[in-house]
């Protein structure tokens, strides 16, 4: 890639390798070890599931794979290219071009169509608005949107909210697919809907997906699950 971002193959290391991953918080006089010696290997296009308590880590892990926070200790090379190194340039680039994120709440722009919102990832490209459109429109019909490319958020149901969410991650085609409790906020029925997107589209673009959830019948349809305690990762 261009513009200094550089992500090598590499035959010795798993797409994503985490190598004694820490991470201390300061609070006053007290300090924090929410992740305390975390290693972690994911294969390209394998799908992962980390679990564990709420406040147990799960998130800053996932926001320190994904270039949203820096470690205190410890290594995340991706693709090749260890991220921690980087400077905040780099990591922004890094985001935009090979992370799709899928959080808990939608995020979605409420003055924006759903179209509009899931173009946003490729506003900093130089592709025409043309091709970006057309890209979005596939997209929202692959996610089951197809007849709602200008609806408002508001008119969207929560479902529909977060298919589109799920949409946007997907705009500049990442390698990678980071989820945060992609269906907490739903009820069972447009939960069992996400999911079973979620998991189809990683599998059939043979993207890399790692998720962190409480719910324990989500994280069993991962290739592999571990759970995060104490700041340790480890397999069930």
């Amino acid at each position: 890639m261009s513009d200094g971002l550089q992500m090598p193959a590499s035959a010795s290391l798993p797409f994503v390798h985490a190598r004694s991953v820490a991470r201390r918080f300061r609070n006053g006089s007290e300090i924090l070890d929410v992740l305390r010696d975390v290693n972690l290997d994911v294969t390209e296009g394998e799908a992962i599931a980390i679990s564990g308590e709420s406040g147990c880590g799960k998130s800053t892990l996932l926001g320190i794979i994904g270039g949203l926070d820096r470690p205190s200790g410890g290594r995340v090379i991706v693709g090749g290219a260890d991220i921690t190194a980087w400077d905040e340039a780099a990591l922004s680039r890094y985001r935009n071009r090979e992370i799709g994120f899928i959080f808990q709440f939608h995020f979605l722009l409420k003055d924006f169509t759903a179209l509009e919102n899931v173009t946003i990832p490729a506003m900093l490209g130089k592709e025409s608005a043309k091709v970006v459109k057309a890209r979005a429109r596939d997209l929202l019909a692959e996610v089951g949107l197809a007849d709602r490319l200008n609806a408002w958020p508001l008119e969207l149901s929560g479902g529909e909210r977060q298919r589109v969410a799920v949409a946007r991650a997907l705009m500049n085609d990442p390698r990678l697919l980071l989820a945060d409790e992609p269906t907490g906020n739903l009820d069972e029925r447009n939960a069992a809907v996400v999911e079973d997107l979620l998991f189809d589209l990683a599998r059939r673009r043979r993207r890399t997906l790692v998720l962190v959830t409480h719910d324990s019948s989500l994280a069993a349809r991962a290739d592999t699950r571990y759970v995060l305690a104490s700041g340790v990762l480890a397999t069930p």
